[in-house]
C-alpha cells in the first residue's frame, strides 16, 4: 500500500485519478483505520487530505457556510455561530462515535463512507446541502442527498473526492434538529435517525418543511408526506400524528439483531415527530 499527502486539491485529485488499483481518501480516518484493521478493504494507494486547508476549516460567508471534509464533529460543535444556526446538522456530527473518536472523525468521511445509518447524513439533506466534489475534471457541485448510493457505495467517480459541505444561508424563522434511536446508551449505531427543518410564517405557522430518515432505507431517504403535514400548522399533535403515520408508512427496513423492522418502522414515527417539535420550538424561539 502508497500512503501519499496532499498539500492541494488539484494534487489529491491526481494521485486518485492516477492510480489504476483501489485507492482511498483519508480525511478524519475513523471509518477508513477500522477497515485496514480489520481487512475489510486493501487499497493499493491511500491519499490523506487533512493537510488541505480547503478541507480543514469552516468559513461563513453573508449567512452560507462552507465545512470541510476533514473538519471534525468536536470543531463543528466548538463553532459557536455554525451551531446556533444549524443545531440539527452539529447534532448529528457530534453524534458520530466516542468524545474521543469525534476529535477526528469527520462529515465529510461519514458522508462518503455511505452508512444508511450515518448520523451527519439526514440533516444535511433536510437542511438543502451540497458538497464540492473535486476531481480529474475540476469541481462539480452535488447534493448531499445524491452522494450515497446504497450501503457503502457512492457516486463519486475515479480520482473524485468531496472536498468541502456547504451549508445554505438559513431562513428567517427556522430550524433544524436531528435524533437517533439506538440499543445502547452509548457507543453503537442508529437503528433510526430522524431530521426536520422547519421554517414559520410571520403568524407562527409552518409554511415550509422537510423531514428525512436515516438506517430504514439503503440510504436515508425523505418524507415529502410527512413535511407536507407540518405545512400550515403549529406543530399541534394532529400534525405531528400525520407526520409520525407518514414515517412509519415510509420506512423500509431490515430486521437485525438491533432491531427488527417493526420496531424500527415505529420508532422512525416517534423520532421523526419529535424531531418535528423540537425544530418547531427552535424556529420559535421557545427552545
Amino acid at each position: 500500500m502508497r500512503f501519499e499527502v496532499a498539500d492541494t486539491l488539484e494534487g489529491a485529485a491526481s494521485l486518485l485519478a492516477g492510480e489504476q488499483g483501489v485507492a482511498h481518501v483519508l480525511a478524519g480516518g475513523t471509518d477508513l483505520l477500522v477497515q485496514l484493521r480489520a481487512g475489510m478493504v486493501k487499497p493499493d494507494l491511500v491519499v490523506d487530505i487533512k493537510h488541505i486547508e480547503a478541507t480543514r476549516t469552516i468559513s461563513e460567508s453573508d449567512g452560507a457556510y462552507t465545512i470541510g471534509a476533514a473538519v471534525a464533529g468536536a470543531e463543528m460543535g466548538e463553532h459557536r455561530t455554525l451551531a446556533s444556526d444549524w443545531p440539527g446538522v452539529t447534532e448529528g456530527a457530534e453524534l458520530i462515535g466516542s468524545t474521543q473518536v469525534q476529535g477526528r472523525a469527520s462529515m465529510g468521511g461519514n458522508l462518503c463512507n455511505a452508512s444508511p445509518a450515518a448520523d451527519s447524513v439526514p440533516a444535511l439533506i433536510a437542511a438543502g446541502a451540497t458538497c464540492t466534489v473535486v476531481g480529474p475534471g475540476g469541481t462539480r457541485d452535488v447534493a448531499v442527498a445524491d452522494i450515497p448510493t446504497g450501503p457503502g457505495s457512492n457516486s463519486l467517480g475515479q480520482g473524485e473526492f468531496v472536498a468541502t459541505i456547504n451549508l445554505p444561508k438559513k431562513a428567517a424563522n427556522s430550524s433544524d434538529a436531528y435524533l437517533r434511536m439506538i440499543p445502547r446508551t452509548e457507543m453503537d449505531i442508529a437503528i433510526v435517525g430522524a431530521a426536520a427543518n422547519v421554517t414559520l410564517g410571520d403568524d407562527g405557522t409552518i409554511m415550509a418543511a422537510k423531514i428525512v430518515l436515516g438506517a430504514v432505507a439503503p440510504t436515508a431517504i425523505e418524507v415529502p408526506e410527512a413535511g407536507a403535514a407540518l405545512v400550515g400548522t403549529k406543530a399541534d399533535d394532529d400534525a405531528l400524528a400525520a407526520v409520525a403515520a407518514a414515517c412509519e408508512a415510509a420506512a423500509k427496513p431490515i430486521s437485525d439483531k438491533r432491531g427488527s423492522a417493526d420496531y424500527r418502522k415505529k420508532v422512525s414515527g416517534v423520532l421523526a415527530k419529535r424531531a418535528a417539535k423540537i425544530a418547531f420550538d427552535r424556529a420559535s424561539g421557545n427552545a
